[in-house]
């Protein structure tokens, strides 16, 4: 509790609950100069207590807000919460006109925890503002009171604060939208969802309730589906369209996110983190063309705009350009594009693409030293490293030397997730599936909320046509935390052609294949035409997933499986 109040001043300088006082001529006389200067000088002396109470008096009979503002902050630096509130309440009897008087006393009945009191005096802080002011201070409050450990208590102080403020046409919007905040901060997803709708409906042009609506479409999107779809359908806010962009990819449902990118480079043209996004899906989508324009588009934005904050941006679009080049074979032009990387961009993520380069060119012991000589700054430098360099020998078929790698990682840092589902995959690719098994259960119990783990082990159990049962509960566990998740969606199909339902695993896997191209999934749902006796099908689909990466381990073992020659 007691560090609260060493740390306010920060949270003012943070918060809308923050302001300058205005210079004031001096009230003191010649008494009251000296006993100013006594208070100070025994603060100087290490005795803050008599300090604050010869300041505080004469702040009392100065009435100088400046004074009070002084002794409330000598309170706060001895750590003196019930000092620091006196002075501030005496601030506020003396100056009932204060608003710093009204946020000092908020921000300390906090600090106190002193809960239903603090709501109180958020009340009496927002109505001595201007109304003008009023929507900003009301949309800091998540911020202030999101501190507290009683997060259901703190939303129904806060929407009890509110109540004037959500009849006002001028703060409506923003005031539900707070108490939405709240709400779902506390777990009270439907009463958010429900103030994210009142506030759309107080203001239907308002962005903050959109906002607090896209951060509840992961848990209730038929809640709020509908007023975010409205919204979108007009000319909306570029980074407001942006996020839900990217919202929807988080969603994993690409092709909707794609159609916003798409319609915010057309309404707003010179957006550049637009074109980005767009050209950045896009590959991920394999449209390869279209990918390259809208990247060539957002580097001549961003080299037009000179803002140092694109650099990262930059980074990204020339490592997109130089992965779909030399997914084409021009090496060369892929080459290029690393090179126009800016040198503060991430040394591992370009060293990881320059040894994937070099190795599809049959270099690939100088790729693999390339990674190794990336300097690291920090453990999570270095874990991120054994990361990139495992995954790169995993990709050049050098397991053991991989696991190496892992398991050094893994005796520095044993509690990592992301190292163990290395680990994971590495001991399936040498049969180890007891060690494998026992890795991902272990992630499951750590992240009981994460689909992955559970996806890969039922895929495993599947792929070798055992224990069926249990690997249906894992996929369907995996659906239920990521419904729409292709790769999980790919498992799911799997799993019902090992059991002899292909018309339901050709449903599912070409629903996956839609969602994501990827080459893999074009393995999956050829052998299933295949078997199904759609050989024609088959071809096509599998000469799609070559086009994708002509080098997929499990595309190329199908195709010999079958003596498919595309």
């Amino acid at each position: 509790m007691k560090y609260w109040f060493s740390s306010l001043a920060l949270v003012w300088a943070t918060t809308g609950f923050c302001a300058e006082p205005p210079v004031q001529n001096s009230k003191l006389n010649a008494i009251l100069f000296y006993q100013l200067l006594l208070g100070e000088l025994n603060v100087q002396a290490g005795e803050p207590g008599s300090g604050f109470a010869i300041i505080l008096d004469v702040a009392r009979k100065t009435k100088d807000e400046a004074l009070f503002q002084r002794a409330t902050e000598l309170a706060l630096q001895s750590r003196s919460g019930e000092a620091a509130l006196q002075a501030a309440r005496s601030w506020k009897s003396s100056l009932p006109e204060s608003k710093e008087a009204n946020r000092y006393i908020l921000q300390i009945l906090l600090a106190l925890n002193r809960i239903d009191e603090a709501g109180r005096a958020l009340k009496a802080s927002i109505a001595s503002l201007p109304i003008q002011e009023q929507s900003a201070a009301i949309g800091s409050i998540p911020r202030v009171f999101g501190r507290l450990q009683d997060k259901n208590l703190a939303a129904k102080v806060v929407e009890q604060a509110l109540n004037t403020a959500i009849q006002n046409s001028e703060t409506a919007a923003t005031a539900w939208t707070t108490i939405g905040r709240m709400k779902r901060d506390a777990g009270e997803i439907q009463p958010a969802a429900e103030a994210a709708r009142a506030g759309h409906a107080a203001n239907q042009k308002a962005p903050e309730p959109i906002m607090l609506a896209m951060s509840l479409l992961n848990v209730v999107p038929n809640e709020v589906q509908p007023m975010i779809t409205k919204y979108m359908a007009g000319d909306a806010l570029p980074d407001l369209r942006l996020g839900y962009a990217r919202t929807l990819i988080d969603l994993d449902q690409m092709q909707p996110a794609l159609a916003q990118l798409n319609q915010l480079t057309q309404q707003h043209p010179s957006f550049a983190p637009g074109w980005l996004f767009l050209g950045l899906l896009q590959s991920d989508l394999s449209q390869v063309l279209l990918s390259e324009q809208s990247l060539k588009q957002y580097i001549r934005l961003a080299d037009n705009a000179k803002d140092p904050d694109q650099s990262g941006g930059l980074s990204e679009a020339y490592l997109a350009l130089s992965q779909m080049a030399q997914k084409q074979g021009r090496w060369t032009q892929a080459d290029e594009w690393l090179a126009r990387i800016p040198p503060n961009a991430d040394p591992l993520k370009v060293a990881s693409r320059r040894a994937a380069l070099l190795a599809q060119q049959g270099r690939k012991s100088d790729g693999l030293k390339l990674l190794e000589q990336v300097k690291v700054n920090s453990p999570q430098d270095a874990r991120l490293k054994a990361l990139a360099i495992s995954q790169w020998l995993r990709e050049e078929k050098q397991i053991n030397a991989a696991l190496t790698i892992i398991e050094q990682a893994l005796a520095k840092f044993p509690a990592d997730t992301d190292l163990q589902s290395e680990m994971a995959m590495l001991c399936e690719k040498l049969g180890r599936f007891d060690q494998m098994e026992s890795l991902l259960r272990g992630i499951m119990k750590v992240k009981p909320a994460d689909p992955h783990a559970f996806n890969a082990l039922g895929y495993s159990l599947a792929d070798r046509k055992i224990r069926l049962d249990e690997a249906r509960e894992l996929i369907l566990k995996a659906v239920q935390l990521a419904p729409r998740d292709p790769f999980i969606q790919d498992s799911l199909g799997w799993l019902e052609y090992r059991v002899g339902n292909s018309a339901e695993a050709i449903r599912i896997l070409e629903a996956a294949f839609k969602a994501r191209p990827d080459a893999e999934i074009a393995a999956h749902l050829g052998e299933v035409y295949w078997q199904s006796g759609q050989q024609a099908k088959a071809g096509t689909i599998w000469r799609e997933g070559l086009m994708l990466k002509s080098d997929n381990e499990t595309l190329l073992d199908t195709l010999k499986q079958f003596k498919f020659k595309p």
